[in-house]
């Protein structure tokens, strides 16, 4: 793999697209700071795409995946896998080096538009849009790799967990993911991610619901990759369950119910 510059994150470019040309330069040298733009700039320098991009990265941080259940994923017909999202970080690269692997990458995946950001991995990732409202053209995205011929895999939830009267939890799952998977006949492949961020990480949340801060800009989000530069040399437990049949949710239940239903047997993998 030739080295190569093409694919260098700009920090300062990243905030004023999000906040504006006015943001506060302080501003702009902690994000340098918290984002470590030197460390995935040496990542990114090294020219990975796609699967291999995530591949190397986690072997770049010394993070070690112990994957179970990989006999259980279909390779015949068209699936949604549907993961917890405990970190924000590095659940993702992995979601993306398990099953890209196993897909020969065609996976499409939905993101946080943050990390759109990750050039090498923009031939996966498809933004939405979390920090300002949702994407205007959101249905269509979503509709468009339903309807393609790639895997798609889920953090259902759209944001990592967080913490809830003292205690550490996933987010709601969204019912999208279910009924376009029924709408376009894709069983579910389960999958637990062992996994959590730090008590900093929670608390910043805290502070940002607190004040308001949250609603024009995640206060955590900023702190995803420092949680991610912080988990280096760490071994993560990933559990896959046995696939759903999309014909089993049928009528019986509400679709947002089933996704609850989906989400409960994800942790109890």
């Amino acid at each position: 793999m030739e080295p190569s510059d093409k694919y260098l994150i700009d920090v300062g470019a990243l905030f004023r697209s999000k906040l504006g040309e006015k943001t506060p330069k302080w501003l702009i040298r902690l994000g340098r700071k918290l984002l470590h733009e030197d460390f995935l700039n040496s990542i990114l320098r090294q020219g990975y795409t796609g699967v291999e991009f995530a591949e190397n990265t986690l072997k770049c941080m010394n993070v070690t995946l112990q994957v179970e259940g990989l006999e259980k994923v279909p390779t015949d017909r068209l699936v949604t896998v549907a993961s917890n999202h405990p970190l924000g970080g590095h659940d993702a690269l992995a979601i993306v080096s398990i099953f890209g692997r196993i897909y020969d990458g065609n996976i499409r995946i939905m993101v946080n538009d943050f990390l759109m950001a990750l050039k090498p991995l923009s031939g996966i990732f498809v933004p939405v849009n979390k920090m300002g409202g949702q994407s205007r053209n959101l249905s269509a995205q979503t509709d468009g790799i339903f309807h393609s011929d790639a895997q798609v895999l889920m953090f259902p939830a759209g944001k990592c967990a967080r913490r809830e009267h003292g205690k550490i939890v996933e987010m709601p799952w969204k019912k999208t993911f279910l009924t376009k998977s029924v709408e376009t006949h894709r069983d579910i492949v389960p999958m637990h991610f062992y996994g959590r961020n730090s008590w900093r990480f929670y608390f910043v949340d805290w502070i940002g619901k607190v004040t308001g801060v949250n609603k024009k800009f995640p206060l955590a989000m900023i702190l995803l990759v420092d949680e991610m530069y912080r988990g280096q040399g760490n071994t993560y437990r990933v559990v896959i369950g046995d696939p759903i049949p999309w014909q089993t949710f049928d009528g019986s239940r509400k679709p947002a119910e089933w996704a609850a239903w989906i989400k409960e047997r994800v942790e109890n993998l």
